[in-house]
């Protein structure tokens, strides 16, 4: 009994392979072998090819059997995927542009004349927010600025929704899909067909509507024999690359928080209210968990400038190298330089607006650099300790919506790979830290394991985690890094 999970993220794809049987990961791998470009043709926007990805992703599969795998004995598939991305189709389910995806800028002011357009207080009634720089905003984008691809365009999905419309030959989409859309309606728990009306698209864009656990659709023949799986393997599971992440650390009750801090750090807390920022500096979306009988959403705080700020360092420290350096080699490199960095602040913004600031456009920028005291583990530090400031900042935004909490839980990936950055983010957010050994990819087969039957609950999907490592904040660091941050924010 395996199960694949497939992570679509926008620098990588990871695949994992579960048996449920033993409970354990069968293998696991990532393509393409080089990072993933991102096109920027014009400021502020960001694109990728759904095409390159669909080949990436055949290219994982057809690898699978080298690594031991039994392709054959796949019963089902679960997907993560980049959130907010749209992807537009024809009714053939070919794209007919590439994809706007995540950090793209261009629809924040589209979005917001919706926003105004409908009324801000019906839309936080409705959509528990903004319709902001969501998938919903980039559709009409499209509409107004490319009229000849939109007449050609059948289908809006979401990165994941197209994946899944490559191995099954349909299109579909689910309710959680549709609540990071900005395309759900909270009040009435619907497709909130109002926010297409004022767009003044059809309501057909969307596709149908299936549960995000559940036998949603099967591998068409031709896809099964081209890629060496069983007839009959179906699509069990999709969601968010967030709630996913939460669902890999089994976090689904009211009160239990995720993380995660790879190209963007996020901050993802669980809850049975339809909370909301009056300043839509975070968001609610439908946990993967939600029923109609049993409300769950998920709050969610996120800096774009994280992960993708620790890149580009390693880029620049390496000077376009063909051996680049390590981002072990940066770790070690922060470990050297006292807390606060010797007075050098970084502000880890430069990859699109930033919610936490209304969907404005931000900048990175560094703050009082000396050339005679500060070196490399300085700028390191002082970049961990502005990505970790920045979630804060957020958290706190959280904490005044009631979706706070003292317990975090995060997979051992990214900068939480750094001591370092454990102990800023456990002293600056006084919380304390639970390190799993998980990733996305296997949370997604865990996922389509539960979505096939196999398991009953969602937690009994993930209940042999491996707990690696637990992390409490001291009282000096807290006091510390408490006057850091404080000198940090003051100089925002």
């Amino acid at each position: 009994m395996l199960f694949l999970g497939i992570d679509l993220g926008s620098s990588s794809i990871k695949l994992s392979v579960f048996n449920a049987v033993t409970g354990q990961i069968a293998c696991s791998l990532t393509v393409p072998e080089n990072e993933m470009a991102i096109n920027a043709p014009y400021f502020g926007w960001a694109e990728q090819e759904p095409e390159k990805w669909w080949e990436y992703i055949k290219d994982g599969i057809k690898a699978l059997p080298a690594k031991g795998v039994d392709v054959k004995a796949i019963k089902g598939i679960g997907i993560a995927y980049q959130m907010h991305g749209l992807v537009l189709t024809d009714e053939n389910l070919n794209p007919v542009r590439p994809s706007i995806i995540w950090c793209d800028s261009r629809a924040a002011e589209t979005g917001d004349a919706i926003y105004q357009q409908m009324g801000t207080e019906a839309c936080q009634q409705t959509l528990l927010g903004s319709p902001g720089n969501f998938t919903a905003a980039k559709l009409k984008w499209v509409k107004d600025n490319e009229p000849d691809t939109y007449a050609r365009a059948r289908y809006m999905m979401l990165p994941g929704d197209y994946i899944a419309a490559m191995l099954t030959g349909r299109a579909q989409t689910t309710a959680s899909g549709l609540s990071e859309a900005a395309l759900w309606n909270f009040k009435e728990a619907r497709p909130a067909t109002e926010v297409l009306d004022a767009m003044q698209i059809t309501h057909d864009f969307i596709p149908e509507v299936v549960p995000t656990f559940g036998h949603q659709a099967v591998i068409s023949t031709a896809i099964a024999a081209e890629l060496g799986l069983a007839e009959g393997t179906e699509v069990t599971y999709r969601a968010g690359d967030q709630p996913n992440n939460a669902l890999s650390l089994s976090v689904l009750n009211p009160g239990e928080i995720a993380t995660t801090a790879g190209t963007s750090a996020v901050i993802y807390s669980v809850t049975q209210a339809n909370a909301f920022d009056a300043d839509n500096r975070v968001n609610t979306f439908l946990h993967v968990n939600n029923t109609p009988e049993q409300h769950s959403n998920g709050v969610l705080l996120c800096i774009n400038g994280s992960g993708i700020l620790y890149q580009w360092l390693r880029k620049t420290l390496s000077l376009g190298s063909s051996a680049p350096i390590s981002y072990e080699l940066l770790n070690a490199e922060a470990a050297k330089a006292e807390p606060g960095s010797k007075g050098l602040r970084f502000y880890p913004f430069g990859n699109g607006v930033e919610r936490i600031f209304g969907n404005k456009p931000a900048f990175s920028g560094i703050q009082n650099l000396n050339f005679n005291i500060h070196q490399s583990p300085e700028l390191v530090r002082a970049a961990c300790e502005g990505i970790v400031f920045a979630m804060n900042y957020g958290f706190d935004i959280m904490k005044d919506i009631n979706a706070g909490g003292t317990l975090v839980k995060a997979g051992n990936a990214n900068l939480f790979l750094s001591p370092v950055f454990r102990e800023i983010f456990v002293n600056t957010t006084q919380t304390t830290l639970e390190l799993y050994n998980t990733g996305g990819a296997e949370g997604a087969a865990r996922g389509a394991a539960y979505g096939f039957g196999y398991f009953k609950t969602a937690q009994e999907a993930f209940a042999n985690l491996e707990r690696l490592q637990t992390i409490t904040p001291t009282p000096e660091l807290t006091k510390l890094y408490a006057e850091i941050y404080q000198n940090w924010k003051n100089n925002l």
